[in-house]
């Protein structure tokens, strides 16, 4: 009789490349990944750096959790499993030691992540100013199909699908949406901010460092949103002057007629750059969305908590 050992040892060698496979295209995967590009986890300025702290305190909170439930999964199959000298376990369901573990366990956790997250909260509010020696950068945001709107109110220009900021100076964003909601989001500098019509939301950050970024909508929003991306350009005071000079010399201007234009839908629009920009445009946008009574809830909240919520558009509509 022939032997039948030859025979089985190709059957096991492919079972144990198969059982390999997942780890070996895993691995292939993480190859392709630079840490350089994960702007989340090596972000640059003081807001991005305090959500990634959040964000490394609250994944190890919760390791906490669950490496003892995969140790002790383990722990209770090879120890528990079914054998000649343990063929019948029937464990004692009433045990107080075991219900303290269950319970007290994640309740001390979602108290301590609880805490943490109420801290953070308010510590990283996005409408707070950061302090600074020099006036912050003043930037209005208006989401369009399938673009962004960048006006530089203290300069009268504006900037589509472009930001560029100095560093180390503040930069507060006033954000709208002349289309369903948007979600603006720069990783490397801040966390999303939502887009709304007939609403503003505010984002205040800052820049350590010049480097180059990527912003970009997070909030689905029709055909063109893979592509409703702009780069964040940071740079020295000089070179900030610099490009102010080269938007002021571009033969466009941005007013009422020139805007409707603009917010037609149109996917992947280059950067484009308007020397002037139309006094009080982004108000106008956020205005048209709303009645006389919008107006004057807005213009009492606005009275209640001051411009630092609601901005100077709601002023003398009370």
């Amino acid at each position: 009789m022939p032997d039948p050992r030859p025979a089985d040892r190709a059957p096991k060698s492919w079972h144990r490349l198969l059982r390999a496979a997942p780890l070996l295209g895993i691995a292939l995967l993480l190859g392709g990944c630079d840490p350089t590009q994960w702007p989340v986890l090596s972000p640059d300025g003081p807001i991005a750096h305090e959500e990634r702290e959040l964000l490394y305190t609250a994944f190890g909170l919760m390791l906490i959790v669950v490496i003892p439930v995969y140790v002790l999964g383990i722990f209770v199959l090879l120890k528990y499993r079914a054998s000649k000298n343990n063929p019948d376990y029937r464990p004692d369901w009433e045990s107080n030691k075991v219900d303290a573990v269950v319970w007290l366990g994640p309740a001390i956790i979602v108290v301590a992540l609880g805490t943490i997250v109420w801290d953070y909260t308010h510590r990283l509010d996005p409408y707070l100013p950061i302090p600074s020696t020099q006036p912050a950068v003043q930037i209005e945001a208006v989401a369009q199909d399938w673009k962004w709107l960048f006006i530089y109110p203290d300069e009268q220009i504006a900037v589509v699908n472009e930001v560029v900021i100095p560093a180390e100076r503040a930069v507060s964003f006033r954000i709208t949406s002349d289309t369903v909601m948007n979600s603006l989001y720069i990783p490397g500098l801040a966390g999303q901010i939502f887009a709304m019509a007939g609403m503003q939301t505010r984002l205040n950050l800052l820049a350590d460092r010049p480097d180059t970024y990527v912003g970009r909508n997070t909030q689905y929003s029709g055909t063109g949103f893979a592509d409703q991306q702009f780069p964040v350009k940071v740079v020295s005071e000089e070179e900030y002057a610099a490009w102010l000079e080269t938007v002021r010399q571009s033969d466009k201007s941005l007013d009422a007629d020139t805007y409707k234009e603009l917010a037609k839908p149109t996917e992947k629009a280059p950067v484009t750059y308007y020397s002037s920009a139309e006094p009080g445009l982004f108000d106008t946008i956020i205005e048209k969305y709303m009645g006389p009574m919008d107006a004057r809830h807005r213009a009492q909240l606005n009275a209640y908590a001051g411009e630092f919520i609601c901005g100077p558009s709601d002023k003398g509509k009370l």
